[in-house]
């Protein structure tokens, strides 16, 4: 941009003779901020220099990354708010839990939390936060220090160190000696996988709710501590993009409070009026909506807040870069326009502290005692104990309130069926009530239908817990609680045999992989059950593990220890057995039990390669399987040696021809491929693939012949899919269902659809009744109603395995990991 002058400095930045005492970042780095870009060590040393200067500001080292970088947050405020700064705390805790009710509220100041960078590569962002902590330091800012009489103030200066710190080192690394401003130029132009995720390529800015990345983990505990009126997430988005601001876009969630939408409207206006004053472009009520519950402005707004993001333009700008208009965007223009919002909005909030205190305590008084949207209470059945298990960790983790069991009969619409219906509440059935703090956070995450009010959003548009961890529940409208705090443990009866023929144990849950890795690791020889077997009485179903005592004593002559030892780790019983007869189904020495390879597996990762496929399959192996994955480049496919490498699994993105016809003899020898999502479109008429996608030669949409001109920047509705559930029949005899049975919910952003297999086995089908929930376009809607979405092919002594949809969609939707690892260890 042109050189302006920023009239805003005349209000803000009104230094005293005591601004001496404590350095400015470009004294204390010794250089001019935004004339490089600041490495993380330095941000922290610096925010720690000011934390010794100035007696208000406070550190909290609240964790460290994934690459042990620190992460750390300053709390500031004027001096008689910081000497009771933890009796605040409480206070301001307390009316989060609908409590507080005899507090003075004229004399409890409104938080205020500002977090910058959770994109890496929106690197403006850390900058402004270390200008804006020393604008906020005693004596550096006369009208500032009155604004932190009644505001206390929490800066994170940095959400995602690693994202960031790959992207300044590749800067660094490429850029003159004089920035190069030509959008062309390399300096602008990120290498895969880019700074924009975390150290597993995860969007940290849609992980608030999930927390399935140990920095969200890590921020959430302090977040909910704090518990704040109002949350700024600081952005970047393209650089030719003006400035945006609150208030957002439709579609905004109908729990979303009128003061919430109010108040957005206000900050937005006075951020407006210094935009205004200096002359600078900006845009609101566009693009950035409110709905998906994992954001850092939607999150918060969940959670009792007034939530906003701000976005500068400003990715791969570099330290400069000429724009659209031909004028010249600097890093130091970025730092200004966010440092003005986050002063503007730190006046806004210290000129309503005492309302949006008021209506931050109402909120959760009213969550409490009058519960909004069409349910009171959610049962989530116990199909799966292990899910149910998993779904409470999470709950417990956002402040959910929940329950197990009782006694009683209850009307409730079931998610299944999608009819309202009778049923019994069972003992490990969860119930959450909605009469609780965290009620709409709760009913967000579970409803059923979440209500859209514009097809155009930013994200998916459906998530309701209950299908992504594959379990029936119902919504019921009446309110009623759970009678016990957790569920109960099942206590089998374990028959004890001197010298047992073998150990059988349940395929159910995705930790059983964790016990077949571990007796793998022990040189233990595994066999599974293809067809369910009776014996002693009991049924064993379809996916049964068998472990033969006789054929493993060759190789482990503690056998039965070890498995006395991984019974007691994991907590899981083995059921030992007295011989190979079975009273109904095939005896133990059948071809039925074959035994089950040790998966050896590669998945390919580069350019081309969706980063986010690529980072949530390594995240999987390594933070929850911790499981060997061998990460290899594309061009090392026609290298694979089966005694190496039996598995292999391509991400969703797009490969070479040459290199995909390289697999033909490594498949035919035995190896197994799994292709995830559009990795499949590449091994289209490529040996041996026989896939094809389904053609819709009908289905060119009609509504586009009659848009008009002020519809151009939208997306045509009719063939709008940014996130739906589908329900997809799975062929339970199958290897590939086990622990799932007929059905499996899966998240569908896009309308692909396969024709079925003719050779192999269609393991995962739409029929016409299987759209669920979310936005799906008419013309989508149409598409997918017949067709296949996971198939298993057989090659030569090999497999090839198509995932057309994502299993493992951000680590949280817990049934397609099931799938997963079924696919890896069980399918061959």
């Amino acid at each position: 941009m042109k050189k302006i002058t920023f009239l805003f400095l005349s209000l803000f930045i009104c230094f005293t003779a005591v601004q001496a005492q404590i350095k400015s970042p470009d004294t204390f780095l010794g250089y001019p901020l935004g004339t490089r870009f600041t490495p993380h060590y330095q941000i922290l040393a610096y925010f720690k220099y000011l934390a010794g200067a100035d007696s208000n500001i406070k550190l909290i080292n609240y964790g460290k990354s994934y690459e042990h970088r620190e992460l750390m947050a300053a709390v500031i405020s004027s001096k008689e708010n910081m000497n009771n700064l933890e009796q605040l705390r409480k206070n301001n805790l307390s009316l989060s839990k609908a409590e507080g009710g005899q507090l003075n509220l004229s004399k409890q100041p409104a938080i205020l939390w500002l977090s910058y960078n959770v994109h890496g590569n929106e690197a403006s962002s850390s900058e402004t936060a270390m200008k804006m902590l020393y604008t906020l330091a005693e004596g550096v800012n006369r009208q500032t220090k009155d604004w932190l009489k009644n505001t206390i103030v929490i800066i994170d200066p940095c959400l995602n160190p690693d994202g960031r710190e790959r992207y300044i080192n590749y800067y660094t690394g490429v850029a003159g000696l004089i920035p190069d401003a030509n959008p062309l130029s390399r300096e602008h132009i990120e290498p895969w996988p880019g700074g924009r995720s975390n150290h597993y390529y995860f969007d940290l800015n849609r992980d608030w709710a999930w927390q399935s990345q140990i920095e969200t983990q890590q921020r959430q505990v302090l977040y909910h501590q704090w518990m704040p009126e109002v949350h700024i997430d600081f952005h970047e988005q393209s650089y030719n993009e003006p400035y945006y601001f609150a208030p957002a876009a439709e579609p905004v969630h109908q729990d979303i409070t009128a003061f919430q939408r109010e108040f957005q409207i206000i900050a937005g206006k006075n951020n407006a009026r210094y935009f205004d004053k200096n002359g600078w472009q900006y845009f609101t009520k566009e693009r950035f909506d409110l709905l998906y519950p994992s954001y850092g402005d939607t999150y918060p707004l969940y959670n009792g807040a007034i939530g906003m993001t701000y976005e500068q333009g400003g990715i791969g700008a570099g330290l400069a870069v000429v724009i659209a208009n031909g004028d010249s965007l600097t890093l130091k223009d970025r730092i200004n326009h966010h440092l003005t919002t986050g002063l503007a909005t730190l006046e806004t909030v210290s000129d309503n502290a005492y309302k949006l205190v008021a209506e931050f305590k109402k909120y959760f008084t009213q969550a409490v005692s009058y519960p909004t949207g069409t349910y009171k209470t959610y049962v989530v059945k116990a199909d799966n104990i292990s899910r149910v298990k998993k779904m409470a960790a999470l709950l417990k983790k956002n402040n959910i309130q929940y329950a197990f069991g009782g006694d009683k009969t209850i009307t409730g619409f079931n998610f299944a069926t999608k009819k309202t219906a009778l049923f019994r509440l069972g003992r490990n059935d969860m119930v959450i009530s909605l009469k609780q703090p965290a009620s709409v956070l709760a009913n967000v995450l579970f409803e059923p239908q979440t209500m859209v009010t514009d097809s155009n959003t930013y994200d998916i548009t459906a998530w309701a817990l209950p299908y992504a961890y594959g379990l029936n529940a119902f919504a019921c409208k009446e309110v009623f609680t759970g009678e016990f705090p957790e569920p109960e443990t099942r206590k089998d009866s374990v028959l004890v045999l001197a010298k047992p023929y073998g150990w059988v144990l349940s395929w159910d849950a995705v930790e059983d992989a964790q016990i077949l890795i571990a007796l793998h690791r022990a040189n233990i020889k595994v066999r599974i059950a293809e067809q369910a077997f009776t014996v002693g009485g009991i049924v064993r179903q379809a996916g049964s593990l068998l472990i033969y005592r006789a054929e493993n004593e060759k190789l482990n002559k503690l056998i039965e220890a070890d498995i006395t030892a991984l019974s007691k780790k994991y907590r899981k019983p083995f059921f030992a057995i007295a011989g190979s007869y079975v009273e109904k189904g095939k005896d133990l020495g059948s071809s039925a039990y074959p035994l089950l390879p040790v998966p050896k597996v590669a998945m390919v990762a580069g350019q081309d390669i969706s980063a986010q496929s690529a980072g949530e399959v390594w995240h999987f192996f390594e933070q929850e399987l911790n499981y060997p994955l061998n990460i290899i480049a594309e061009q090392s496919i026609g290298s694979l040696n089966l005694a190496t490498t039996n598995v292999l699994i391509l991400p969703d993105g797009t490969y070479m021809r040459r290199n995909m016809e390289k697999l033909e003899d490594w498949i035919n020898l035995g190896g197994k491929v799994i292709l995830l999502e559009d990795a499949i479109s590449s091994v289209a008429g490529v040996k041996p693939f026989d896939i094809r996608k389904k053609e819709f030669p009908g289905a060119a949409t009609k509504e586009g012949f009659f848009r008009s001109y002020k519809e151009k920047d939208r997306d045509n509705a009719a063939d709008a899919i940014p996130g739906a559930i589908y329900k997809v029949n799975l062929d339970k005899s199958h290897p590939f269902s086990i622990g799932l049975g007929e059905v499996y919910y899966t998240l569908k952003t896009d309308d692909k659809l396969y024709e079925p297999l003719q050779k192999g086995w269609n393991v995962g089908v739409l029929k016409p009744d299987a759209y669920v929930t979310g936005i799906a376009g008419k013309n989508v809607q149409e598409k997918l109603t017949q067709g296949m979405l996971f198939g298993v092919q057989p090659a030569g002594k090999g497999n090839i395995v198509y995932l057309s949809c994502n299993l493992l969609f951000r680590s949280f939707w817990e049934s397609g990991k099931q799938l997963f690892v079924n696919t890896i260890f069980l399918v061959f």
